[in-house]
């Protein structure tokens, strides 16, 4: 066949041809027969005349199914590998953007606070928060049933006072067994029970370990007066002289429950030294193998899951071995027999040289089990140095050798009066001596001091727990504090417990638990406790409190709360801003955050402050976050007029361009631990402000 083109001619044979089968359906034409006769035959060739434009033009346009060979005369065209290049070098453009920025935010971000920061910590001695066998007394299952009041606190630490097996005439602060439960408390696996507990709700927990003295029952302690092998040194013994049937100590050193620090035992026949009661004899901390016994001990319990542990005593650990007299407060009673432990300055028998490395090697310990990621293991001191700042403030450690986390701070609880003043001086007193770098602690009660209602007064427990809920680091309330407990009467012990020893004296404040209104208040089904319940627990206790949104309990859980929410609460600039006799006054408030609070705390007689004329810039209104006088809450105050009456808290919220950490009239005010600084572009926390 002939056809006219416009230029050369292009012959297409069979084999010469191109073809093409990319879109022929071949299912189209399944099962159909065709009639090869009936065709007529087909030339072979046949001549065409093509325009050879046109012919570069198919083959040069792309189409669905071309081959490999066909594709890449496409792909090494500029405009694809141009396009393909860049593509590339943005996508390795972005990822080292992103791993740059990825490791930039993790280098600016601040520390994140450790679980032993980030809560309250709520302290419960185990014999009076809750029976479960009826026999009286609280126990390992009672603490167990009672989790979800400390979830309902909003906590998420608990700290358990010793329970160890233990003669009760020292009350559990004499160990016969560091490795074993007291039986009134439970058993080991009680033990074992409570802690998996305690994890599943995902609280920690720590407990007490009371390293310096043994009950006078320990194995040790009896192996000791025997002069058996390895323990004839264990403990602290010298010869005593005798003189008209009367013992005479080695020297004056005097017990802490008075009289003298040295006890005859008729079976060694020499005297043994104890700071405490007789019936707690004091470890040899000079000897290694008492060392290494006590770091067993440590890792007994942290093996069985124990997250913290709180070391108390820690100061009478050693001993001066020249056993000098102690000097006399009063130089006139050289020479007279001391009986008193004040009459006395201790410089021969606490924190003696040495201590500080004994406390090193506990953190050590301690490490160990710390590297398990989010296990870190909290280490505390209790120690209650009252007027030794300085040496309190030891137990941080160094910049480069850690010891513990923090030594437990009784400031606010040692207070002899209290005001505005008072207030302010236990609260400066310790932020201006603690290490840099490190973290704060506050507690206002504790199982060794009257309840805050018996202290100072029913009228302050509210502004009491304010205080402590809002300033900066951590706060560690004492079991029943949350709803105003009081100490029981002291003629409500009885006659057996005056006889146990010096340490009834801190009975009264160690009642049970007043959970309901119940018969014992819900703290036992037995026919009764332990320790009579206080008598107001009809009106003072958990389950009543929980239905009142005006009472202790409610502005607990209101203070905790905001604290864990807002940033200023939890790890801001603490300020102070004013103290009188009446009232003290602070800021909490965080780098880049335009949102501030203000405590205004009465500690004394009503009270009204002109705000605005101390703190320049201070806008002329605040709104009240939270009050102790709860229907206060939400309103408008005027900055110029805060009145506040007796035992009042207020928690103001403002917003201001000028944190008063910054202004020049409050520097050598202004405090801040784990410091932190906000952008509110990207919503995160940094450090470098």
């Amino acid at each position: 066949v002939e056809v006219e083109a416009r230029s050369l001619p292009m012959e297409l044979g069979e084999k010469a041809g191109v073809e093409n089968n990319g879109f022929v359906q071949h299912e189209g034409f399944e099962g159909k027969e065709t009639d090869s006769s009936s065709q007529e035959e087909v030339p072979k060739t046949c001549s065409v005349d093509v325009d050879p434009v046109a012919v570069e033009e198919i083959v040069l346009k792309p189409y669905a199914g071309m081959p490999k060979e066909v594709l890449l005369q496409f792909s090494s065209q500029a405009r694809y590998r141009v396009t393909r290049e860049i593509l590339f070098w943005l996508i390795i453009a972005g990822s080292i953007a992103l791993v740059c920025a990825t490791i930039a935010i993790i280098a600016l971000s601040p520390k994140c606070l450790d679980w032993w920061q980030a809560s309250p910590i709520y302290q419960i001695y185990p014999r009076s928060f809750k029976d479960s066998n009826m026999d009286g007394n609280g126990d390992l299952k009672g603490i167990q049933e009672k989790l979800d009041h400390i979830t309902y606190l909003n906590i998420k630490t608990i700290w358990i006072t010793s329970f160890f097996k233990s003669p009760l005439k020292d009350l559990e602060y004499g160990a016969e067994d560091f490795y074993d439960i007291d039986p009134i408390f439970g058993s080991m696996r009680d033990f074992e029970n409570l802690i998996a507990a305690i994890h599943d709700k995902g609280l920690k927990v720590i407990m007490d370990l009371i390293p310096n003295h043994t009950s006078d029952k320990h194995q040790w302690f009896q192996l000791s007066r025997n002069r058996t092998g390895k323990y004839t040194d264990y403990y602290i013994w010298q010869d005593c002289m005798q003189a008209a049937g009367s013992v005479i100590p080695p020297n004056n050193w005097v017990s802490v429950f008075g009289n003298s620090s040295w006890q005859f035992d008729e079976v060694r026949e020499q005297c043994y030294f104890h700071q405490f009661g007789k019936e707690q004899p004091d470890l040899n901390f000079r000897n290694p193998a008492v060392q290494q016994e006590i770091q067993d001990i440590i890792k007994f319990w942290l093996g069985k899951g124990v997250d913290g542990l709180s070391f108390g005593t820690v100061k009478f650990l050693l001993e001066a071995t020249h056993l000098r007299d102690e000097p006399p407060v009063n130089k006139s009673q050289n020479g007279v027999i001391i009986t008193a432990y004040s009459q006395l300055y201790h410089d021969y028998t606490t924190t003696q040289v040495g201590l500080h490395d004994i406390i090193r090697s506990f953190r050590h310990t301690m490490n160990e089990f710390s590297r398990e990621p989010g296990r870190y293991r909290f280490m505390g001191s209790d120690d209650n140095e009252k007027d030794d700042i300085e040496a309190t403030m030891m137990y941080y450690g160094t910049t480069f050798i850690q010891e513990a986390d923090f030594p437990f701070n009784f400031n606010l609880i040692n207070m002899k009066n209290l005001s505005g003043n008072s207030i302010f001086e236990a609260v400066d007193s310790w932020m201006k001596n603690m290490p840099a770098g490190k973290w704060p602690n506050w507690a206002v009660g504790s199982p060794n001091a009257a309840r805050i209602s018996t202290r100072i007064g029913n009228e302050y427990i509210n502004v009491m727990n304010m205080l402590l809920l809002t300033l900066p680091g951590t706060p560690v309330t004492y079991y029943g504090e949350e709803i105003g407990m009081e100490n029981i009467a002291s003629e409500n012990v009885s006659e057996e417990q005056v006889k146990s020893g010096p340490v009834v004296a801190t009975l009264p404040e160690k009642s049970p638990m007043q959970w309901d209104g119940n018969v014992n208040a819900g703290f036992t089904e037995g026919n009764s406790s332990w320790l009579p319940v206080n008598s107001n627990y009809q009106s003072v206790n958990v389950e009543i409190q929980s239905t009142w949104s005006n009472s202790t309990l409610s502005l607990y859980r209101a203070l905790t709360l905001l604290r864990n929410n807002e940033l200023p609460m939890n790890r801001g600039w603490m300020c102070h801003i004013w103290n009188d006799s009446n009232v003290f006054v602070y800021v909490r408030e965080l780098d880049g955050l335009d949102r501030v609070f203000m405590m205004v705390l009465n500690f004394g007689q009503e009270s009204t402050i002109d705000l605005k004329a101390i703190v320049p810039n201070l806008p002329s209104e605040a709104v009240i976050r939270l009050s102790t006088h709860f229907s206060n809450a939400g309103k408008v105050v005027n900055t110029e007029l805060i009145k506040t009456e007796m035992g009042e808290g207020l928690v103001l919220e403002y917003k201001t361009a000028k944190p008063v950490h910054t202004m020049e009239a409050f520097q050598g005010k202004c405090f801040v631990a784990e410091k932190a600084c906000y952008s509110k572009a990207l919503n995160l926390l940094y450090m470098n402000c």
